[in-house]
């Protein structure tokens, strides 16, 4: 955690003069989720591919596969309507649905959530639309009337998230200033917690998908537990979660894959090497787009467990190639996994076939006699909600 010794005086005017409207990017082509594309000028794949190939939306057809790229849009439009049906105006068929056929909602979900419906989507798995509905004008009070002692850090850090996406590219552009209000807006709402780098990443990814106000009720709906466990132990002082989180994953490879284990134990290898950001940002940081999509369409609908699942499924694909690598070029395999390992209509189907509920339990409860602790269990938001129903006077801090 950053330092937070900074005056108001000071941040006041750091803050003005960082918020300065900042020149804009130059134009340069995009992927279809807005990341800047690599040049590939003078790349072999660029000076190789054929002319007679034109870009329509998620994939690129030659002219003469026409008829088959219809028919892949012809799914994806039967496949979208399915959902719009499913969720209904507004959201509003949603909870009955999931009642009536919970085991399509999750099949569905595990196959991905349509692109153009993933915001509303998000919304209405996480709890955050409830929440949102319950405390009309606390996300415009905590933005505009709260300061925090974390503005300076949050102003330094802004561009250190997605640096490569248009959104967040303009210095102090419309993308930077919606990061730097969610981030500041959740600071005030939970000064225990304030502000930690990676929160970065989730707010981030959520605003691509849904305004200010909506992606902040979702960071809220995270941390405080409105459906699944509370995850602010992720970013409390000493990261309390993220070390329960790594010794469970530790024994789980122990017991998944005894072999790799061993050579990391031989390797004095372990998680905080290399998973910390796995679970800090639910794999948002460093990983491919379409894979963290995929991964978070999961993991807001069940819980931390997909974390998981994905660690120990790309350690067993990886698994061969790892047990031929000592300390250095392990650690670099690590972070760095190969292209082929993280396509998620691969890495996914492993994942959820490696069962882990029953077993993340017994470890929590075994982490937990061990340090003589008790972390959060899954609460209410509610009650830390209701103080913040009535619009409170500027803060005088």
């Amino acid at each position: 955690m950053f330092s937070r010794l900074a005056s108001d005086a000071e941040m006041e005017k750091r803050r003005a003069d960082e918020f300065e409207p900042g020149p804009a990017s130059p134009l340069k082509p995009v992927d279809r989720f807005g990341f800047v594309k690599q040049d590939q000028n003078n790349s072999l794949e660029a000076k190789n591919r054929p002319t007679n190939e034109v870009e329509r939306g998620p994939k690129i057809v030659r002219s003469d596969c026409l008829h088959e790229y219809f028919i892949v849009e012809n799914r994806e439009e039967r496949r979208i309507r399915k959902w719009r049906k499913m969720i209904g105006v507004g959201g509003s068929d949603w909870k009955h649905y999931v009642r009536r056929k919970p085991h399509v909602v999750r099949r569905r979900i595990r196959k991905g959530i349509p692109d153009c419906l993933r915001g509303l989507v998000w919304q209405l798995i996480s709890g955050s639309r409830g929440l949102l509905l319950m405390n009309p004008g606390v996300y415009e009070q905590l933005v505009i009337y709260e300061t925090s002692a974390s503005e300076l850090d949050i102003i330094r850090d802004i561009s250190r998230t997605f640096p490569s996406h248009v959104f967040f590219q303009q210095r102090h552009g419309p993308g930077q200033r919606s990061l730097y209000n969610v981030l500041k807006a959740y600071s005030v709402y939970d000064r225990d917690v304030g502000y930690v780098q990676g929160m970065g990443f989730l707010a981030g990814l959520l605003l691509l998908y849904m305004s200010e106000e909506d992606a902040f009720w979702l960071l809220v709906a995270l941390l405080k537990g409105a459906v699944h466990a509370p995850m602010e132990g992720l970013y409390q002082v000493g990261l309390p979660l993220v070390q329960q989180y790594l010794f469970q994953f530790e024994q789980l490879v122990k017991e998944h894959l005894p072999k790799l284990g061993q050579h990391f134990s031989e390797e004095m290898i372990n998680p905080s090497m290399y998973a910390s950001q796995w679970f800090i940002t639910v794999y948002s940081y460093s990983f491919p787009f379409p894979l963290a999509l995929r991964i978070w369409d999961v993991f807001l609908y069940e819980g931390v467990k997909i974390v998981f699942q994905v660690g120990l499924a790309l350690l067993t694909v990886c698994q061969n190639n790892l047990l031929k690598l000592a300390f250095e070029k392990l650690i670099h395999a690590l972070r760095n996994f190969p292209e082929e390992a993280l396509d998620p209509e691969k890495l996914l189907p492993l994942a959820f076939s490696i069962k882990v509920t029953k077993r993340l339990e017994e470890l929590k409860q075994e982490y937990e006699k061990q340090h003589g602790i008790s972390l959060p269990q899954l609460t209410s938001c509610s009650k830390p909600l209701k103080s913040l129903q009535s619009p409170a006077k500027p803060s005088d801090d």
